[in-house]
């Protein structure tokens, strides 16, 4: 009887620090999102998210290329990975030409990333500049 005791009064703290950090993971997440969105819209002079916070389908690439740069960098770089295949597809890249396009921004690493002061809005204008050149 004695351990089943000591038992209950072990779970009773454990399971509120799982209900207080589980607490805390939620706000520092919404204090995240709700700051990288607010960025989003202050800094292109125009809302990237919808009335119930949603990012607009228009402007997905481009949220996802400023909250992912520089794991996008490093994939653009070695040619592959799930960073670039993600962007591939909100920029809507077929699958069956995703390895084109995966190759495309290796070659071309150098015209899309120039600097260090490469943003992600000229590293996707860039981009999109050499896809159309590519179709044409």
């Amino acid at each position: 009887m004695r351990i089943l005791a000591r038992c209950s009064l072990l779970l009773i703290p454990m399971a509120m620090l799982f209900t207080i950090s589980g607490c805390t993971v939620k706000a520092s997440t919404k204090t995240l999102t709700d700051g990288v969105l607010n960025f989003l819209s202050s800094t292109s002079g125009k809302s990237w998210v919808t009335a119930d916070g949603l990012v607009k389908d228009e402007y997905k690439a481009q949220a996802f290329a400023a909250i992912n740069f520089e794991n996008l960098k490093q994939n653009m770089a070695q040619g592959q990975g799930e960073y670039l295949a993600s962007l591939g597809n909100l920029l809507g890249v077929p699958k069956q030409q995703q390895a084109e396009f995966f190759l495309l921004t290796q070659e071309k690493y150098a015209l899309l990333i120039p600097s260090d002061e490469t943003t992600p809005e000229d590293m996707l204008a860039a981009l999109h500049r050499e896809l159309v050149a590519k179709a044409s």
